[in-house]
């Protein structure tokens, strides 16, 4: 029988496998919920209305359900670092390898760079007067020096705690998902008692073109369920689980979401979500009060760092499994003596991130969408993937098989396919200049790594036994 290992043999140092079923649980979840909830409910649902944006959320969930199959047999079938890399890298060869994790490794800088915008964001809600020394203003925002250190020092505090190691991060993470589950439950439950359904008005907003504007957000909300495939070699569970609780986070993320927009719905009518900055927080206080407002900010504070620290996680993880298949330099590939984590790429990593804050609160936009085209991108190839090695490796040892799984990988690959087609122009909700600046930079900086590396050194392969 075939069976799928990476030949780094120079490779003394390897990952723990500490990781059990409830940490991997909190690591996908806590990472695709993260903050968006808090600072984009308003958009969502001025966007498309509130059952529009539900209706948003629910299709572009089950099209992320079914992609979240894919995942969980190929990541069930080759429990390695990597996720996306190790798939396509066995399925379509090396330079398509490359260009699937360099455009996931874009989705989850995105989000970390999100993350260090997010933070001076919801502390200024938190604590007036952050914003001094007034730096310099970017698409009619300006942006303060103080408000800048602030993004980049939790960049530099999240960059040490995932060095340190996945235990700790793992630690960190099940208990901030706790606290945003009891908080997110709370809310809702009390904006179905206090709410309104006159608020709901109007349910839909401009029609299929509202629908599509949320839409092509819902990729980056729910980018996270991928962390498991990338830290798979730290997973301490049998295999044919690894599946099924990559399958329980999507569906967990989908209600979050769903029931986050229609407790924002029922608390606020249309012209407190049209002029509110932090609108989650402002239905929570509706409810509660000036407390649940403030409680509110802390669970999007706490969600910040749940997203953060899985994004560092398995963006790093997916930076290693590329140098160590010397597509990318070899120094990303090391692991660190004692903690055991690829800590020069934890620190690319966060040298990326504090970028962000830089461009102010313009960029959360910018990256949610930029950020979203290379997810999908990286989905509909992992997508091919799994098509293709069901049909050359049908021997290839499955402990998660997805029942009619060639329809389910025809499916994934149509729908992530089509979900590309939305950050296009002539799309309503195509991408602006500023968002493919990102994306044609990190096109032009993964093409210089590639061919720097891969003329400098001979790649390594998958070997077969």
């Amino acid at each position: 029988m075939k069976e799928n290992t990476m030949s780094d043999s120079s490779q003394e140092v390897k990952f723990l496998r500490v990781l059990g079923r409830s940490e991997v649980f909190t690591l996908a979840f806590g990472a695709m919920i993260g903050w968006s909830w808090v600072v984009l409910s308003g958009t969502w649902i001025s966007s498309a209305g509130t059952a529009g944006a539900i209706i948003a959320f629910l299709f572009g969930g089950a099209i992320i359900l079914v992609i979240g199959l894919t995942y969980a047999e190929l990541a069930a079938a080759m429990p390695f670092a990597g996720g996306e890399h190790v798939y396509s890298h066995r399925a379509l060869g090396a330079g398509a390898s490359f260009i699937c994790t360099w455009a996931i490794i874009l989705g989850y800088v995105s989000v970390v760079t999100f993350e260090a915008v997010a933070l001076p964001t919801v502390l200024d809600s938190l604590i007036p007067g952050l914003d001094k020394i007034f730096l310099w203003q970017i698409a009619g925002w300006d942006v303060y020096l103080s408000w800048v250190l602030t993004g980049v020092a939790g960049s530099m505090l999240m960059t040490y705690l995932n060095i340190r190691g996945v235990r700790m991060a793992a630690v960190v993470q099940s208990v901030v998902v706790l606290a945003i589950l009891i908080v997110g439950v709370l809310f809702v439950s009390g904006a179905a008692v206090i709410g309104s359904t006159s608020n709901l008005e109007p349910l839909f907003q401009d029609g299929l073109s509202g629908i599509a504007l949320v839409l092509v957000m819902v990729p980056f909300m729910f980018v996270g369920f991928d962390t498991i495939p990338q830290a798979a070699e730290e997973i301490n569970l049998p295999y044919k689980d690894i599946g099924s609780v990559l399958m329980l986070s999507v569906a967990m993320a989908i209600a979050w979401y769903s029931l986050i927009v229609l407790g924002v719905g029922l608390s606020l009518d249309e012209a407190a979500i049209v002029n509110g900055e932090v609108v989650t927080a402002d239905a929570n206080a509706a409810v509660y009060g000036e407390p649940g407002r403030i409680g509110l900010l802390v669970a999007g504070l706490a969600g910040i760092i749940t997203s953060w620290n899985a994004f560092i996680l398995g963006g790093s993880r997916a930076i290693y499994a590329l140098a160590n298949a010397s597509l990318l330099p070899s120094f990303l590939a090391k692991l660190h003596p004692e903690y055991r984590t690829p800590y020069n790429a934890v620190l690319l990593i966060g040298a990326l991130s504090v970028i962000g804050p830089f461009f102010g609160r313009p960029v959360l936009v910018w990256v949610v969408d930029a950020g979203g085209l290379g997810i999908v991108v990286a989905y509909s190839m992992v997508a091919a993937s799994f098509l293709i090695l069901r049909k050359k490796e049908p021997e290839l040892e499955r402990p998660y098989k997805v029942p009619f799984g060639n329809a389910v990988g025809i499916a994934a690959l149509i729908l992530s396919l089509g979900l590309s087609l939305l950050y296009l122009p002539g799309s309503p909700s195509a991408l602006i200049w500023q968002e493919w600046t990102i994306i044609v930079g990190w096109m032009a900086l993964g093409a210089v790594l590639y061919l720097f590396t891969t003329r400098t050194t001979s790649p390594s392969s998958f070997t077969e036994e």
